[in-house]
């Protein structure tokens, strides 16, 4: 049974016990919802990738609710604790270089970095003081399914198998965050919820991630084939074929439209909002296609979501 907890004290009490106990509790982010469990604790995080049916070697992302937290399980440079200072709470992962013993090593996938935010959203930062554990948290759906952007999405895809789903309203950001590499050069390693031009005036240049089949993963959210609806999906299609469902953006015109007036922002918030129901429409036998989405800002970050969404699939 999965409980269907509202954002009030008593109820944020009885997700912590939860989460204390070793259990699952999803809750709401700015970016999208997170399945929450104590990094510190080899079970929760096992039994968060047996929820997902997510590979191991694919690493979390923690979330504390403060910098002072992130400093227990991280060494921050001076380029880091600057990043935090400017960006944190939002929609910002820093991977750095792990404090041995502070987490399970199943959360780091076993690397010698950890990738941790402080997430923006009230309900998220209400859970995780209350908490007081750094929590495993990576997309509360099925391992390389859409990412869900309500309570309702996430029910969809995984009631029976947590303990609890903490509500929050819709995520306002809609895409999960931007991660940057900081064990090296500053490194692209997802674009995301924060575009890299308000990032590169503090980093300068940054290292594009060479995301591909045979690449090292070392950050999550670099699978080739990731945040895929059950049908399959074309890009930057100007017209729906006749199996097709359109999702449009701007003045291309389709079943739902991401933002018609082209509005990027608008567009991530109802990216993955959108792939559900079309999904859901298209059912087994159908297909889904997508208007061009203008590769700058967060455009960047929505046309990475749509690379791997439509990528081929893997058994």
């Amino acid at each position: 049974m999965t409980l269907a907890l509202l954002p009030t004290p008593q109820d944020i009490a009885r997700a912590v016990t939860l989460l204390r106990e070793g259990l699952l509790v999803a809750f709401p982010t700015e970016t999208v919802y997170g399945l929450g469990g104590d990094a510190r604790s080899d079970i929760a995080v096992a039994r968060i990738f047996e929820a997902k049916n997510r590979p191991g070697f694919n690493p979390l992302i923690v979330h504390v609710p403060d910098l002072a937290t992130a400093r227990t399980c991280a060494y921050f440079s001076p380029l880091a604790l600057a990043l935090a200072a400017r960006f944190w709470p939002g929609p910002l992962t820093l991977v750095m270089p792990l404090i041995d013993g502070s987490l399970s090593a199943l959360a780091t996938a076993g690397l010698r970095s950890v990738a941790i935010r402080v997430p923006a959203h009230p309900v998220a930062l209400d859970l995780l003081k209350a908490a007081g554990i750094p929590l495993a948290a990576p997309s509360a759906n099925p391992s390389g399914k859409i990412s869900p952007t309500t309570a309702a999405h996430v029910a969809a895809g995984l009631t029976g198998r947590i303990a609890a789903i903490l509500q929050g309203g819709p995520c306002e950001v809609g895409l999960e965050s931007t991660i940057i590499g900081l064990t090296g050069p500053p490194t692209l390693l997802r674009s995301g919820g924060l575009p890299v031009e308000a990032i590169e005036p503090l980093t300068g240049p940054l290292v594009r991630h060479d995301n591909t089949i045979t690449g090292p993963i070392n950050a999550p959210g670099q699978l080739v084939s990731h945040y895929a609806p059950n049908a399959s999906l074309r890009l930057n299609a100007l017209i729906a074929e006749p199996d097709e469902i359109l999702i449009g953006f701007g003045p291309v015109t389709g079943w739902v439209s991401l933002s018609d007036t082209g509005d990027l922002t608008e567009a991530a918030a109802n990216l993955f909002g959108a792939l559900h129901a079309a999904d859901i429409l298209a059912g087994s036998t159908g297909k889904l296609a997508i208007a061009p989405i203008p590769e700058h800002g967060l455009g960047r970050a929505i046309n990475d979501r749509l690379k791997r969404a439509s990528a081929p699939r893997h058994p």
